[in-house]
């Protein structure tokens, strides 16, 4: 076991080069967003764009899971944090010289995601390198902080500097922020030795083993999957919060709006990180379901930038409890000579419902707002809603499940 007083403050560095990481990330999807919406006044390019971006991602962390058991994991994430700001430079590029077409947003969004695919596993079975089982809970607290930075900072500064400048300045931010992060990973790669198997297994070995640790444990697999059902419903929410405010507010108050929103995210996630979650994981995890169904539905309700906010923020207050739970009832009931690759399985398995939503949310707010004659924004709206109910009744399902309760049990023992 790894002494935690001496591997916590390195935990805290690469945490801090993510952080700045998400904040530059942040400020480009913010504006991309509203660039994107202003050119075609459609949910589904919105859409689109974020389907591009995540969709490499999704395809790659199986095999980025398997390299971050096989080589050194903080040299794939110096790799993948630098190199994915090639495609951030591509668009830059291309809007000085005028208007960057949809096609090539799109182009650049999936070579930088291309690369941050490297990223995920290696840096969640860095985290396992670091630290005790009892900070666990406490590290998850502090990674659901650094994600919450390109919801909570980055809006409200997007929203700022959109009114003094254009989004090449959020471009040109955000490929800086790539260099702190890479220095940080460099730091804790000459801080912790590189583990290395006596005898390597083979790619498709290694992808067996990764399955094998997933899909025997009855509960992980089952959990996954209503993992999977949940980020559909989730990415709904996600991907056409922007079109259902950009609506009826300009862009200034869609930042002041994303931050507010993401207060809750923030005010949940110092809470953990303090405090962390003692026990009942799967009841914490219910809960915090349910109550994101409810924000969801009411963020929908009204066109009121004010109650928008107040269920905005509910949602996001649960999200570090749901992802807090998940990461905890799944980290420790894995062997840790198989994080990375099981990781890499789980993120491609859970984040399923991802796609499903990018690939179909804009498109049905379109349909709708066309067949009923309203508006994109009341179309993504409906949707909103639609997705928070079925994410109420998921939540309700998920609880007694005795498959996933015994998780608990067993790390109990």
């Amino acid at each position: 076991m790894q002494d935690s007083k001496s591997n916590f403050p390195k935990f805290m560095l690469l945490w801090a080069g993510e952080f700045l990481s998400a904040i530059g990330s942040g400020l480009t999807s913010f504006g991309l967003g509203v660039s994107v919406f202003r050119q075609t006044g459609s949910a589904g390019s919105m859409a689109l764009v974020s389907l591009l971006a995540f969709l490499p991602t999704l395809l790659l962390s199986v095999p980025s899971g398997v390299l971050a058991d096989r080589y050194d994991r903080r040299l794939l994430m110096m790799l993948g944090d630098g190199c994915s700001a090639l495609g951030i430079l591509y668009i830059l590029l291309c809007m000085m010289r005028g208007d960057a077409a949809l096609w090539q947003i799109c182009t650049g969004v999936f070579i930088s995601s291309v690369f941050s695919a490297l990223l995920e596993p290696s840096y969640r079975a860095t985290v396992t390198d670091l630290l005790t089982q009892e900070e666990y809970s406490r590290a998850s607290g502090m990674v659901s902080i650094a994600g919450s930075a390109r919801y909570l900072i980055s809006p409200i500064l997007a929203g700022a500097l959109l009114a003094v400048s254009d989004i090449r300045l959020l471009l040109v931010i955000d490929i800086c922020t790539f260099f702190p992060t890479v220095l940080a990973a460099a730091v804790v790669r000459k801080g912790i030795a590189v583990k290395v198997s006596e005898s390597r297994p083979s790619f498709r070995e290694s992808l067996r083993q990764g399955w094998s640790a997933v899909a025997g444990n009855r509960g992980i697999f089952i959990l996954i999957a209503v993992s999977a059902v949940i980020t559909c419903f989730m990415g709904s929410f996600q991907i056409l919060a922007q079109p259902l405010i950009l609506d009826f507010a300009d862009s200034a108050t869609l930042g002041v709006g994303e931050t507010v929103c993401a207060c809750g995210m923030l005010a949940s996630s110092l809470f953990l990180g303090v405090k962390g979650i003692k026990r009942g994981y799967v009841r914490e995890l219910s809960l915090s379901l349910l109550v994101a169904g409810i924000g969801m539905v009411g963020f929908g309700i009204w066109e009121n930038i004010y109650l928008i906010c107040l269920f905005g923020f509910l949602f996001f207050a649960t999200l570090p409890f749901a992802n807090n739970c998940l990461d905890y009832l799944i980290r420790t009931n894995i062997p840790d000579e198989l994080q990375g690759r099981a990781w890499g399985l789980i993120g491609f398995l859970s984040q399923l419902g991802y796609v499903a939503a990018y690939g179909g949310a804009g498109i049905a707010a379109d349909r709708i707002a066309a067949g009923f004659h309203m508006s994109v924004g009341r179309g993504a709206a409906a949707v909103v809603m639609a997705a928070g109910g079925l994410l109420g009744i998921t939540a309700l399902f998920l609880y007694p499940l005795r498959s996933v309760r015994a998780l608990e049990k067993e790390e109990a023992c």
